[in-house]
């Protein structure tokens, strides 16, 4: 690990610095790539690093990079989580008093940066994480993990601004991408998703002090066998209120997808939690634009929004989703929403079960 740092240092001091990992695998502990640097910094990746087994880190992550304006990483290089060693010990998705596990790579406070081609395997929870980024480029990335493995969401982003993920392949256990509170000026196109839990805004209201939500954008998406496909969900219960406003989801094709689009206001994932009282999340100005393909459930569109704040102004247009395996048009359900199918020939058309 201390050859890392030695060489890191020194590519962080100069203006066009190069940290490069050769061929070969290496085994790492966790740990920081910290700014600020000189100028722009590249960290080209060949090799196969190995995380730690287990769950002892002393953060709440595998690899961060931090403070960096201007960082390149690149390279066709693999970062292997050790994920099998860890995911018996994840209680997350059973309990919300649980310590998570580590995420592969953070990138904490950076700024002006592109990740591209590179591998992340088996991260023992999420694989990439950025928190506190702006304007970050991340394009042909692939990203595996079992389809049962815990809380293994593909990219989460968190309080970020200007952030473009593209051209990326991503199979596993949770969320393809997830977006957090305090995202805004989001532009994702060109993601193969599958298995996993599609692409997802939320979960919202849990915590206060979250920041609105808005200018979110999901293009030219494929996703194949997975729970979701294009989700919002925030707590089913009160807390300090936020906005989830301005997304546009268009030209997606589902293949056998469980809810290929659904807003769900009462979020509840284990035992813990309650399904009851209302969410305190506003959620308005929301197209679904020629979303199309095949739901393995009869509802492909499930819409079921929070009675104290109804959800404003969902536009569909150029649906076309029937159930899979038949021709048989699939249906839409929407409660406390003010919803509209705009244009002709729509499957579903409208609502067929509102409450």
């Amino acid at each position: 690990m201390q050859a890392f740092l030695n060489a890191w240092s020194k590519a962080c001091q100069t203006n066009g610095g190069l940290l490069a990992v050769p061929k070969g695998t290496y085994f790492v502990k966790g740990v920081n790539f910290e700014g600020p640097c000189n100028g722009q910094t590249f960290f080209r990746h060949k090799g196969t690093l190995i995380a730690s087994s287990g769950t002892s880190f002393e953060g709440d992550y595998w690899i961060s990079f931090s403070n960096v304006d201007g960082l390149i990483l690149f390279g066709n290089g693999i970062f292997d989580g050790n994920g099998p060693s860890a995911w018996p010990h994840n209680k997350c998705g059973k309990s919300s008093n649980c310590n998570p596990l580590p995420t592969s790579i953070k990138f904490n406070h950076m700024r002006n940066s592109v990740v591209r081609d590179i591998h992340s395997v088996n991260s023992k929870m999420f694989h990439l994480l950025m928190d506190q980024c702006e304007n970050i480029a991340v394009r042909d990335v692939y990203i595996s993990a079992p389809k049962d493995s815990p809380n293994t969401d593909g990219i989460h982003i968190g309080n970020s601004n200007k952030v473009k993920i593209s051209n990326c392949y991503i199979a596993t256990g949770d969320d393809c991408i997830s977006m957090g509170a305090g995202t805004t000026n989001i532009n994702i196109s060109s993601i193969l998703c599958g298995p996993g839990h599609g692409i997802s805004i939320g979960s919202l209201g849990k915590y206060k002090g979250e920041k609105d939500v808005r200018g979110i954008s999901v293009r030219n998406c494929t996703f194949t066998n997975t729970t979701n496909g294009l989700r919002i969900k925030t707590w089913a219960r009160l807390s300090v209120p936020t906005t989830v406003s301005n997304v546009t989801f268009a030209d997606v094709r589902v293949n056998n997808v469980k809810n290929p689009i659904i807003i769900d206001q009462f979020y509840c994932p284990h035992s813990l939690c309650s399904h009851q009282g209302e969410s305190a999340v506003q959620i308005k100005g929301v197209k679904f634009i020629d979303i199309k393909g095949s739901s393995s459930s009869k509802v492909a569109v499930d819409v079921q929004c929070s009675k104290s704040k109804p959800c404003q102004n969902i536009q569909f247009s150029g649906l076309d989703l029937t159930l899979a395996g038949t021709r048989q048009p699939a249906a839409a359900s929407c409660s406390n929403a003010n919803d509209k199918f705009l244009g002709n020939n729509q499957v579903p058309s409208q609502c067929s079960y509102s409450s």
